[in-house]
């Protein structure tokens, strides 16, 4: 008679409890609407920023989104729409995603933990990339939308890449 061998892997720790730690030390306002929702907001230079993480299980994966605080309106989606492809360009991960039903630009990234293992420097950086990403491109979509300027004049004023040092 043979005994099956079980190993005991150590339960994880769920993505969004790591998560809460690091957002509780850094101060920011949050709310937990369940085991598998975080949503908090952080203070930028522009505006305020609210995430909103999603843990779905079944996928192994942590979604971001940010939705920014205007719409766009069908006299300005085409130079939006241009916008949008100059900037995920150079966005090497999440992207900017136009919301068709009310016209809202909303920041986007996943990432997959196999087998639900995440470090809460993975999660940090997340939310890290997220928040650089909404501040720097910000300027542009305003530049678009309130400005009047086309996606090309909204880069060339908003996105300045500087080389060297000062």
């Amino acid at each position: 008679m043979s005994l099956a061998h079980q190993e005991e892997t150590p339960s994880a720790i769920h993505p969004l409890d790591m998560l809460e730690q690091s957002v509780e030390e850094n101060g920011w306002p949050f709310e937990r609407s369940g085991r598998d929702e975080l949503n908090l907001s952080v203070a930028g230079r522009w505006c305020d920023h609210h995430f909103c993480f999603t843990w779905r299980e079944d996928l192994q994966s942590l979604h971001l989104s940010s939705a920014f605080d205007m719409r766009v309106n069908d006299s300005r989606r085409t130079d939006v729409a241009n916008l949008l492809m100059y900037v995920n360009a150079k966005l090497w991960i999440g992207h900017f995603d136009l919301w068709p039903e009310d016209g809202t630009l909303i920041f986007r990234h996943a990432m997959i933990f196999p087998d639900a293992r995440a470090s809460a420097a993975q999660c940090e950086a997340l939310l890290n990339l997220a928040v650089e990403a909404c501040e720097h491109y910000y300027p542009a979509f305003q530049f678009v939308l309130w400005g009047g300027k086309t996606a090309e004049e909204a880069v060339a004023a908003a996105v300045l890449e500087c080389a060297g040092q000062a």
